[in-house]
């Protein structure tokens, strides 16, 4: 099939930065895209040839917009999985699968389909409600202290916390949910696997993962990790076994801790475009994003090694500010070696909203660290 300046139309499920930034790409190709987002103001509103406001976890919109299309793929997880099922039934290719999205939507049966396919793990108890921790407390089959997951709907730190007495549990939300066995780690790992329909497969270099300890999100994602050749090497089989294991098409990206005996344990997956990979668009060969449109359209794959070391540095809203967003000293960023900012088009901050983020290429990796450092420190994500 002919992708480029043709009447081949790409369907991309989700409207945010993610999609924004596939856009890019879809553009430089000339392919025709479509998207569903079920807000007015998504940033991939302006980027795509035709742009249709729908709940993506409804299953008639989903399944309408997605007849519309050739090929469908998402760059959220949370959308109608019986619909893109359909859609398979009828003969529109869906990638990743809704089998791959299936499994991985739900965190619980996420992690019990690590235990069935011998992929390593931390340990973990899986509740039908949160309520029901306190008897397997009280019954002595779950210690304290332990990570509380929401087996659905969590995203960018929301839906994830670290139980260290009884009372922590009372504001918790009474969903399905894990309990998952709290590991000294000393480093947060991430490795993206990229595969096409016909089974060719590439990785692309460990990235280690620095994290906000109050929102639970990542500030720094630095590449290549900072660790020996023999744990990289270990990260990334453990990231191909998984990608066999799910059997995806396009990009999946693999978060695992390295502990502190160096063995590797997956925390989760993301079946799309990660924050784990925004650095690849300017210090890789290919970035994620091109790479995961060459993966599902069965295009050869490009290179995955990266050019120069590179830092991503995570633009969140500011704590206090809510309303029109205002981005602080971005001028003042822009005058360091090496920094291009990455704004994702939201008008409207709040704090730690996923608002943009900047990419730090140097020869010297400490040097790059160091930029970033003085990045954070410089912007502000505030409002009018």
């Amino acid at each position: 099939m002919n992708y480029f300046s043709s009447n081949f139309k790409l369907g991309i499920l989700g409207g945010g930065q993610l999609g924004k930034m596939i856009l890019n790409d879809t553009r430089k190709f000339d392919i025709y895209t479509c998207v569903l987002d079920n807000s007015e103001e998504a940033p991939c509103k302006l980027a795509s040839n035709e742009f249709y406001l729908g709940d993506l976890m409804d299953f008639d919109a989903v399944y309408n917009f997605g007849k519309q299309v050739d090929v469908l793929t998402f760059e959220i997880e949370n959308v109608n999985v019986d619909a893109l099922e359909a859609l398979e039934k009828e003969g529109v290719k869906v990638y990743p699968s809704s089998k791959t999205l299936r499994t991985i939507q739900n965190k619980a049966t996420q992690k019990i389909f690590y235990t069935d396919n011998n992929l390593p793990t931390a340990p973990f108890s899986r509740f039908a409600y949160t309520s029901k921790i306190k008897d397997a407390i009280n019954h002595g089959k779950l210690t304290l202290p332990f990570v509380w997951k929401s087996a659905q709907f969590g995203y960018d730190g929301t839906g994830v916390k670290i139980v260290k007495s009884v009372s922590d549990l009372e504001h918790l939300p009474n969903v399905e949910c894990i309990a998952e066995n709290l590991v000294p780690f000393k480093n947060e790992l991430a490795v993206i696997v990229v595969r096409t329909p016909s089974g060719d497969t590439k990785t692309y270099p460990v990235v280690e993962m620095e994290f906000h300890p109050e929102a639970n999100q990542v500030e720094y994602v630095i590449c290549p990790a900072r660790i020996d050749d023999v744990v990289a090497k270990k990260a990334q089989n453990i990231a191909l076994k998984a990608s066999k294991a799910f059997n995806h098409v396009g990009l999946l990206a693999v978060e695992m801790f390295q502990t502190e005996n160096d063995d590797i344990l997956i925390n989760e997956v993301a079946p799309r475009p990660h924050n784990s990979g925004h650095q690849t668009i300017e210090a890789s060969y290919t970035s994620q994003f091109e790479q995961h449109l060459r993966a599902i359209l069965d295009l050869p794959l490009g290179r995955t090694d990266s050019k120069v070391g590179g830092v991503m540095v995570n633009l969140v809203g500011a704590e206090g500010y809510t309303g029109n967003v205002i981005y602080k000293n971005i001028d003042k960023i822009m005058n360091m070696d090496g920094v291009t900012p990455h704004i994702y088009g939201k008008k409207q901050t709040r704090p730690f909203r996923k608002m943009g983020h900047v990419t730090i290429v140097n020869e010297d990796l400490n040097e790059a660290r160091k930029v970033a450092e003085a990045v954070k420190k410089a912007i502000k994500v505030i409002s009018e």
